[in-house]
Parts: C-alpha cells; sequence; structure tokens
C-alpha cells in the first residue's frame, strides 16, 4: 500500500471507530465490504461489523457520549439516553428494549414509560 492510500484509510479512522467498522488493505478487499477509490484507484475498503453488534455499538456511544455506563445514570440520564437511543433507531431492532433495560438495570416497562414520554 502506498503512503497516499495508507494515510486515506487513516483519516477515515474516526468514522470507522464512530460505526464500528474497519479499514481493509484493497488486497483483502471481499464482496461485502464497501470500497474506497481514489483518484480512480480502490485503495482499500471499509468493513462494516455485523448488524447483530449494532445495538451494543449504539450503548456504547450513548454511554460514551454520557460519560458513564447506562445503570450508573441517574433517572433523567437514563431518559436522556433512551431518547438518544431511540432518534437513532436503536429501538427498531429486536429486543432492543430487553437489551437496554438490563443495560440500565430498569425494567421494560421503565423503557416503554420513557419512549411514552418521548413521544407524548
Amino acid at each position: 500500500m502506498d503512503e497516499t492510500s495508507k494515510q486515506l484509510l487513516e483519516a477515515l479512522q474516526p468514522l470507522l471507530d464512530a460505526i464500528g467498522g474497519d479499514a481493509v488493505e484493497a488486497p483483502a478487499i471481499e464482496s461485502s465490504d464497501i470500497p474506497i477509490s481514489w483518484e480512480g484507484e480502490v485503495v482499500g475498503a471499509i468493513r462494516l461489523p455485523p448488524l447483530s453488534h449494532a445495538l451494543e455499538l449504539l450503548v456504547s456511544r450513548i454511554e460514551m457520549e454520557l460519560g458513564a455506563p447506562l445503570a450508573d445514570l441517574d433517572r433523567v440520564g437514563k431518559q436522556v439516553a433512551v431518547r438518544m437511543l431511540d432518534e437513532q433507531g436503536a429501538f427498531l431492532l429486536r429486543k432492543s428494549i430487553e437489551y437496554v433495560a438490563d443495560a440500565m438495570d430498569v425494567s421494560r416497562i421503565t423503557i416503554y414509560n420513557y419512549l411514552n414520554a418521548i413521544k407524548d
């Protein structure tokens, strides 16, 4: 890999960290990877994480943004976290209510109450 290609993939690293993806060098590209072209040449690719890890990734980002694990947040912090997760589509994923409730150490009913309050 030439220096320009390496710098391009390194520049993408903050984005990859945010989405949980990986940079892949050109020789290792698979059909499911997203190719990255520079000046007409494929210099690498982005490999996205399996969808099964999407909720874990969303929760990790929210915890990082709020500065604490979901279980350690106070009631208002948990409501803010649920709002943020809802805005990012987390609750469209199967079993997300249960996952977030466990992560917050609250009941599923509490999560539903927070979501209902958001919609009102």
